[in-house]
Formats: structure tokens, sequence, C-alpha cells
């Protein structure tokens, strides 16, 4: 079968698919993926098996952007794509690929599978463009032969609107390689307590929280015995750069945060890391929480869905109120006032609750499924 994969960035489908995309080479499909091009597509050019590689059509769009005369272009560059390579299946994943590919597939009837990975902040805002979306997705998902949504409260809410009512499934996020991600021991605390935040620098990351738990923490220090570092890995969005990039200098140059940038290792990093801390105030279900608990390290985590699956409340993590720094300090201390003891006894809970209920060959599985059924 030829299967085509509609997508908005080449590093998430590298980090969290790449498993994926080997499982239908190994099985004989052709695979090909649509996407912007960017630093990142090579590394999908190198997936190969038994002779096949991935093969990668650059499709340039905005991924967050809603210009109407390019959304156009990019419907029509989807309709030109299932004309040329004549897919047995589409799936498609984030947004616009979700929209504008669905609909392009519902038209040419084309069996596509969709993968809502979250709703965004559009959606999760309310207002006229937060209907307009429902209305859009509504029709764009109508004949899909199934709507992955990755946790329960994005699935209810969007049958509530209407929107895949009777063609629903649910997974585990994209799961989590435990092979891959593997448990690793937990670092003495003998030069220090480190919290680390991987996310992309954005608002909606909950960037602003973290930075201002990091400046009141390194304050609070003074006062006690207990030394506490800050980490930051992740890369600009671009829209946010101008406003945080020299926010985050200002930090570091006062030694209250350590910024990393965008790395490819970041299990090293979380692997020497005491508490990973996600304040994101939407996901469809945090990959970041998911590797963290995999690597063996408790977590503090928003209280919403995407992040709350992730852990158990007590015992391998804390979750606090979003938008809110006091919170996220609230969290920090309490598990600050733990021993080292039960701080590693946490992270080995956390693994084994991802090992439980978040292997990725349950999400491999689902997607053979689907596909056997066409």
């Amino acid at each position: 079968m030829k299967i085509l994969i509609l997508t908005n960035y080449a590093n998430g489908l590298w980090l969290f698919r790449k498993e994926l995309l080997l499982a239908f080479l190994e099985e004989g499909h052709t695979v090909y993926v649509s996407l912007p091009p960017d630093e990142n597509v090579d590394k999908l050019r190198s997936l190969r098996c038994g002779g096949r590689a991935v093969r990668i059509i650059e499709t340039p769009f905005e991924r967050r952007g809603n210009n109407p005369a390019r959304d156009l272009k990019l419907f029509l560059d989807y309709r030109r794509l299932l004309k040329q390579y004549q897919p047995g299946a589409v799936l498609t994943y984030t947004i616009k690929p979700n929209l504008y590919g669905g609909l392009a597939c519902r038209l040419g009837h084309v069996p596509y599978l969709c993968n809502v990975t979250g709703l965004g902040t559009a959606i999760e805002d309310g207002g006229a463009l937060s209907r307009i979306l429902l209305r859009f997705y509504k029709i764009s998902m109508k004949k899909a032969e199934r709507v992955f949504f990755q946790n329960a409260k994005n699935r209810e809410f969007m049958n509530r609107h209407g929107i895949a009512v009777h063609n629903s499934g649910l997974l585990p996020g994209s799961g989590v390689n435990l092979c891959e991600h593997t448990f690793s021991p937990y670092p003495p605390e003998t030069e220090g307590i480190i919290f680390l935040a991987v996310i992309r620098i954005m608002r909606d990351k909950g960037i602003d929280e973290y930075l201002e738990a990091a400046r009141v923490m390194v304050r609070r220090q003074a006062e006690t015995d207990v030394q506490i570092r800050f980490w930051l890995a992740g890369e600009y969005e671009e829209e946010s750069r101008a406003q945080y990039e020299p926010v985050i200098r200002e930090l570091e140059d006062s030694g209250i945060i350590r910024y990393f940038g965008h790395i490819d290792n970041v299990g090293e990093v979380m692997a020497q890391s005491h508490v990973i801390v996600h304040p994101s105030y939407h996901e469809g279900l945090s990959n970041v929480l998911l590797e963290a608990a995999a690597c063996g390290r408790p977590v503090l985590a928003s209280r919403i869905s995407g992040c709350v699956e992730t852990f158990c409340e007590g015992e391998s993590g804390f979750g606090f109120a979003i938008k809110s720094a006091d919170a996220l300090v609230q969290a920090m201390e309490k598990v600050l006032a733990l021993s080292g003891e039960e701080r590693e006894r946490m992270g080995r809970a956390g693994r084994k609750w991802v090992e439980d209920h978040f292997d990725r060959n349950i999400v491999l599985q689902a997607y053979r499924d689907e596909l056997a059924g066409l």
C-alpha cells in the first residue's frame, strides 16, 4: 500500500513516530511524508528498512498563520498530492494537516486517519474563531476511517460539538519507546537539585510561569540550606523570539537559569536532572512527561488533561494550577520537602506507570489494525 503522511514538523515525526514509519516500511508499504522543509527533514530521509526509504515531499506552509490565501494553497497542494501519488491511505497529524488534508481526502474519496494531538489555543479560548474551526473540523473529519484523540477530555469536547461522534478512537498519546528511553539511576544531590523544563519557548507552554518560579525560588534559597538550579531546553517559536530571547539571556547572565536551546539528546539532560517541570496550558498528551517518567524522574505538571494522565498524584509527581507561578512555586516547595530517597521512589513509580500504560507499541498496533481494515 502507498501511505501518505501529512504533518507540520519533521522533528516531531522523528521523535515520536519514527517507529511507526519503520513498521510501515518493514511491512512492505511505500511511505511518503509531506511536510514543510527545515533542518530536521534529513533525519526522516535516513529512515530505511529492507531497501525501502521514507520519501519526502516538501510542502511549505505556515504552521501557525491564518492567512486564507496561503491556507487555500495548502488545501490545493494536498489535492494535487492525492492525485499525483494516489495513496491507499493518508495519515494526518496536527491542526492544518487534519483540517485541510482531511477535507482533501474526503473530497477525493481517499481513506484517511486523523490524529488530534491537541486542540490548541484558538479552540480552547472560545469565540468566533473557535466556532469556525469546530465547524471546519466537523466537515473535514466526518468521513475519516478513524479520528484518534490523545486524551479523553479532548475527545469528549469534540464529540459534544458533533465531531467524530461515530469514528473516534483514543490513543495513549504517541506512547513512549521504552527501549530508547531507558531508566536512568537517580543522580546524587550533593551539588544541588536540578529542575528541568523541556518546552518550546512560547506563552502557551508556560514559559512565563517557569521563569518567574525560577526567580522566586532562587531568591528564597538564600534562606535555606537547599541548593537548587534551573535548566531550560527547547527552541524558540519564531513569533515569540523577540519577546523571550532578551529575558532568557538576562536570566542566564544572572545565573538563575541555564539554557540549552534546542537539543536532540534530551534524554541525556533529563538523566542529569532531578525533577522535570511541565507548565503547559494545553496538551494532547505530553511526550515530555512520558519521557521524564520513562527516565525515572518525578514530575511537576499542569493539572490539565494531557498532563495528569502521565503521572499518579503524590506517587510519581505533583500537579499544579495552570497560568500560576505561585502554584508552580508551591509544587516545587512540596517536592523539595521530600527526602532524596522519596524523590527517587517517585521516579521509579513513574517508570512503572508508563511501562504499564504508555508503551509505544500500543500506538503502532492501533494503526496496524486500522490499515488492516482497509
